[in-house]
């Protein structure tokens, strides 16, 4: 069978919708807008919905009683339509802004390798196992964050070609419409089944993951077939007025975030009846199909490619003021053009290489050749293109003593400092009892005592029997080096030691300020089975308590350190004190929290763990808590540096130096106070 390529491109001519382009850029403008200025239009990231829909209609309209030879002419077919749209705009965009990143950015690690996932449609993915909250003012200076919905799409591509071809549609056999509508409606309830079930308990997994999402591009591909085989729906549907629909969808973006589940099924159900309902002589068709309104939709792929990368970067930069916002405007729209008329069009009408597959394989190279480069910068070119002044932030190495345990695995550190007392400060916890080290070493050098310091990373102290999935080899080693480490402790604690217990909390019995995938630990109760945070939280009381009773048996006395304040991700290193850098003097930085949004009585993050904490320490003589968050945090807001210098290194660890310098004296003054006769 000979293929005519001039009918099949003039059939699918005949078949566009120019009004299809201009509800894309209606919905590529309340994207921007949002992320402008989310108080503007609060839920108008669902534009990004609106084109799940669009794609589903457009890709199945794309392929309908397209001629092939065979699957191997069809499938072949397809991917080199994607890869000519998708690919060489996604591929500019990356390069660029990632070079342009690093000049203002010295270590974009997270940035650079959303990007570099973002090439293979897996952004959304990484996003996810980093345990990004799309929602977190942090995700806005990650300036590959929004690729996560062409991951999205572009995972939707690898099955679809497969349901279309194999369901008879692809081939236009006799009863390929109704088997392609069955196949793709019962995958479509499946996945609204699955979306509504995962975003209360997991709305990260909800919002990434492609099967969760498949249900809106398959809106789409549904309301295409529909029309095909049941004209009188879409006649149907065409009374209804569009500017109500229209309406109903601003309306829905209006919403707050509270709504986020009812705005998003909203939308894609509005999205679907305005593409049916925006016909031939109503206002709102003149205006969609406006020669301006749909060149804004054409170049709506290369506007939400930049539009983040500029709003991003302006982020690390000089702020978005009302004054700067024309020129980032204009900027967005300049780069936007330039892409979408000398990269997209030109290379998704050109004929590449004459063959199919010469164009997917070199699409495919330049794709792995740019995620090389990326890994370049990422190392050995860290930091090399950063414009900024660079401060040297290295810490004292952390080296194991000569008294440390020789059973303890290298993922357990120790420190052991010998003052030749009779007494010993013991100091156990996660990686906040290695910010304690130079602290640890200062007051215990106070205090005329020996330092014996244990920290294994992510694991509280007592050992609780909790681990992440996908890393369980790892943390069960470090539960066993604790366990060990535990058995010495109520062997060797002497009359007069002092045990501090500093470690995470909030990540370990909830309350962090951005909630990890609880689909990724393991409680493991007492008695074997499987239990929850809270579980493991009342586990490691017993554990603690059975401490307090073994030190006051022995004269040793127990200090737990309270949670402090954490800040979110990314957004830390535009508060830290050493990136005030000539780039962004004029930037306006929010580097506060209100105090009470951790500790508040009623709401406050902590809350739990300050009741449970106060408990335990009524129920023993021997327990102390020491109040480490009103040292960090004394008045009503929570600040990040202090008299220009950082108090925390990251987004939940003390600095090592203001621990030595401010915390190691308020601790030593309380252990002098309350706990020495």
């Amino acid at each position: 069978m000979s293929i005519d390529i001039k009918e099949i491109n003039k059939s699918i001519q005949s078949r566009y919708r120019p009004e299809i382009d201009g509800l894309r850029a209606f919905a590529v403008i309340a994207v921007i807008i949002n992320h402008f200025n989310k108080e503007i239009l609060p839920n108008g990231y669902l534009g990004v919905d609106i084109f799940f829909v669009i794609s589903g209609f457009v890709i199945t309209s794309s392929v309908y009683q397209r001629p092939s030879e065979n699957f191997k002419d069809f499938i072949s077919g397809f991917y080199e339509r994607r890869i000519k749209r998708l690919v060489p705009a996604l591929t500019v965009f990356v390069l660029i802004t990632s070079i342009a990143i690093c000049f203002f950015q010295e270590d974009p690690y997270l940035s650079l390798w959303t990007g570099l996932t973002s090439l293979f449609g897996l952004s959304n993915l990484y996003l996810l196992e980093k345990a990004t909250d799309y929602f977190a003012q942090s995700t806005e200076l990650n300036v590959f964050t929004h690729t996560w919905s062409l991951g999205v799409e572009e995972q939707f591509y690898i099955i679809f070609p497969f349901l279309i071809w194999f369901s008879g549609f692809g081939r236009q056999t006799k009863n390929g419409d109704r088997n392609l509508f069955l196949i793709i409606g019962t995958l479509a309830i499946t996945s609204l089944i699955g979306f509504l079930y995962l975003y209360p308990i997991n709305q990260s997994a909800a919002y990434f993951l492609m099967p969760t999402r498949f249900w809106e591009m398959a809106s789409g591909c549904l309301l295409f077939i529909g029309f095909q085989k049941r004209k009188s729906i879409e006649q149907l549907i065409e009374k209804v007025p569009p500017i109500f629909v229209l309406l109903l969808i601003i309306g829905t973006m209006l919403q707050p975030n509270a709504l986020a589940t009812a705005s998003t099924i909203a939308v894609v159900s509005l999205s679907a009846v305005f593409i049916s309902s925006l016909k031939k002589g109503t206002n709102l068709y003149i205006f969609f199909n406006h020669p301006k309104v749909v060149y804004v939709g054409r170049i709506s792929y290369s506007l939400y490619l930049w539009h983040w990368g500029v709003l991003s970067i302006s982020r690390w930069t000089i702020g978005i003021h009302w004054w700067s916002v024309p020129f980032q405007g204009a900027l967005i729209l300049g780069l936007a053009i330039a892409s979408y008329e000398y990269i997209e069009t030109p290379l998704r009408k050109g004929n590449w290489f004459g063959k199919r597959w010469k164009t997917i394989v070199v699409g495919g190279g330049v794709i792995f050749s740019l995620a090389v480069s990326l890994i370049a910068l990422i190392e050995p070119l860290k930091g090399q293109l950063y414009t900024g002044k660079k401060i040297n932030t290295v810490q004292k190495p952390f080296q194991k003593g000569k008294e440390c345990l020789k059973n303890v695995s290298e993922r357990t550190q120790c420190l052991f400092i010998d003052n030749k007392s009779k007494r010993t400060l013991w100091l156990l916890g996660d990686s906040h009892a290695k910010s304690l080290d130079l602290a640890g070493e200062q007051i215990a050098n106070s205090l005329d005592m020996n330092l014996k310091l244990f920290r294994a990373k992510v694991t509280p102290f007592p050992p609780v029997q909790k681990y992440r999935k996908s890393k369980k080899r790892i943390d069960l080693q470090r539960l066993d080096d604790f366990r060990f480490v535990e058995k010495e402790l109520h062997r060797q604690i002497k009359v007069g030691d002092i045990i501090i217990l500093s470690m995470r909390l909030p990540y370990h019995f909830g309350g962090t300020y951005y909630e990890y995938p609880s689909s990724d630990f393991s409680f493991i109760r007492k008695d074997g089975s499987f239990g929850s945070q809270d579980d493991s939280l009342d586990d490691w009381i017993s554990s603690v308590k059975n401490l307090a009773n073994i030190s006051q048996a022995q004269g040793g006395k127990i200090i737990i350190q309270t949670p402090t304040p954490e800040w979110e991700r990314e957004k830390t290193k535009l508060c830290s004190n050493k990136n005030n850098q000539w780039f962004n003097v004029l930037q306006n930085r929010n580097c506060q929290i209100n105090s009470k949004f951790f500790i508040d009585k009623n709401k406050g993050l902590y809350k739990h763990l300050f009741e449970k904490l106060s408990r335990l320490s009524i129920s023993h003589k021997n327990i102390f808590l020491f109040d480490t968050y009103k040292v960090v945090c004394p008045e009503s807001m929570c600040s990040f540096t202090k008299k220009g210098i950082d108090i925390y290194r990251d987004d939940d660890h003390i600095s090592n130096k203001w621990a030595r310098d401010e915390l190691a004296p308020a601790i030593f003054k309380f252990i002098k106070a309350s706990l020495i006769p």
